[in-house]
């Protein structure tokens, strides 16, 4: 796989994901200048040696082998280790405008070396990959991209123990909050609703209102506010036993005849015969 993933201004090639046993030890050797090596171990036990240290390994140890660490996985051949290993080489580091994302890129080219017991459930993520690169599924690389950058994060939240955000979380803008308010209004207040008091929901005048919906929604207050009614009273039809005159008043109609003139336009069939074509058992 062509992997590559980006964090912030760090960007990494993944040169290979690998899953296995050790049945027999992994002799001492080291990574490039560029390379780290990120390994998980889900089951059994052994000994990391890396540059002199020995180090125990059991279930749910994590560690980084980064570039000139000199390292040997001894394994224990009556309960031989199990390890997920992802290599990554780093392509480039600058600086970002996250700074959450540019302190997690820092930490990842920094620690050349870190041994630890996983405190952010990574296997489940681990699983995750394998799943995905066995199974193919639509959709299965970018999955295999978010997965990896997940656990580049988590695993620096590994090294930091959580270091706290300095990142403020973006917020929706007022055109986006506006949007809210159009959609909610038009759901749920379509039987009494004017431009007039929408218009004093968004902190806008009449005319600002009608060009908003129209740029959102490609349709005037008029066109939307019938499509609403239109939409609730054919519902009602097909799913409730009220009478036509009750929907009509349901849906903010003040009489029977305007509600009939409207559906007939809208459906291009009279109220009576849509339900009768579209009749269901009623509650």
């Amino acid at each position: 796989m062509n992997v590559r993933v980006s964090l912030g201004g760090l960007l990494l090639n993944v040169l290979y994901v690998h899953y296995g046993f050790f049945h027999q030890s992994y002799l001492e050797h080291s990574h490039s200048m560029k390379s780290y090596e990120l390994h998980y171990i889900p089951c059994g036990q052994g000994i990391l040696a890396a540059n002199g240290v020995k180090y125990p390994i059991l279930p749910g140890t994590l560690y980084m082998t980064g570039p000139e660490i000199v390292h040997e996985q001894i394994t224990d051949l009556s309960d031989p280790m199990a390890e997920y290993c992802i290599c990554f080489e780093v392509l480039a580091h600058t600086a970002g405008d996250d700074p959450d994302l540019s302190f997690i890129a820092d930490q990842f080219v920094q620690t050349s070396f870190w041994l630890g017991q996983d405190n952010q459930n990574m296997l489940q993520l681990f699983e995750q990959l394998s799943d995905e690169t066995s199974s193919r599924y639509i959709g299965w690389y970018r999955n295999v991209q978010i997965i990896i950058e997940q656990l580049v994060i988590k695993l620096v939240r590994n090294y930091t123990n959580n270091y706290p955000t300095t990142s403020v979380m973006p917020v929706k803008t007022l055109d986006d909050e506006r949007v809210v308010i159009i959609e909610n209004s038009f759901r749920s207040g379509f039987r009494d609703i004017t431009v007039r008091t929408l218009a004093q929901k968004l902190g806008l005048s009449v005319r600002q209102t009608e060009r908003i919906i129209h740029h959102y929604f490609g349709m005037s207050f008029t066109q939307m506010l019938t499509k609403a009614r239109m939409t609730a009273a054919a519902h009602l039809l097909h799913t409730t036993a009220m009478s036509v005159s009750e929907i009509a008043q349901h849906v903010g109609f003040s009489s029977l005849e305007p509600f009939c003139n409207a559906f007939k336009r809208y459906y291009n069939v009279s109220a009576g015969d849509f339900r009768a074509a579209n009749r269901s058992s009623y509650p």
